[in-house]
């Protein structure tokens, strides 16, 4: 698995691997299908986008992760979104990714990453936490499009800029 940087010409592929679990239902948050202008506005070179890295294997990409200064976050701050290949599912590309966010957000002098994720989305959750993200609120029933609502789980990777210390 290779992991790089994404680029505006990554926008079509992504947007299929993100509207294909915005079909399945359950785990983002988002619930309106992106185009690939929009995926790529939103996550690659949009206003609020730091990063994107995308993992790409031999068949195509399995999955992306983007760093963004989305919903004005503190100072020191950015907000992270992970998707993966729903089918077939490719082990390992989250873990991936993740080594990419980090280095970038430590470039960039981020000091917290933050994780919001539905409290439905069981794997959301234990990927972030397997990360070493850990939970500091919740948003309490927070409605979807249909009015159905779903509690936002707030989770935050503190990046240590001393690493010596680990």
């Amino acid at each position: 698995m290779n992991i790089r940087k994404a680029d505006p010409g990554d926008a079509r592929e992504l947007s299929e691997i993100l509207n294909e679990i915005i079909a399945i239902g359950g785990t983002t948050a988002l619930e309106t299908p992106l185009s690939p202008e929009e995926l790529a506005d939103w996550f690659i070179t949009g206003e609020w986008p730091l990063t994107c890295h995308v993992a790409e294997t031999s068949s195509g990409l399995a999955g992306f992760q983007s760093l963004s200064l989305y919903g004005n976050p503190p100072e020191g701050w950015a907000d992270i979104a992970t998707f993966a290949r729903q089918s077939p599912k490719i082990p390992g590309v989250g873990t991936a990714l993740f080594a990419a966010t980090l280095a970038a957000a430590e470039e960039r002098n981020i000091e917290v990453i933050n994780a919001t994720i539905r409290a439905d989305n069981t794997g959301g959750l234990a990927y972030y936490e397997k990360m070493g993200f850990r939970t500091y609120n919740t948003l309490e029933r927070v409605p979807l499009n249909d009015g159905t609502p779903v509690d936002r789980i707030q989770k935050q990777y503190l990046i240590r800029k001393d690493r010596s210390s680990l």
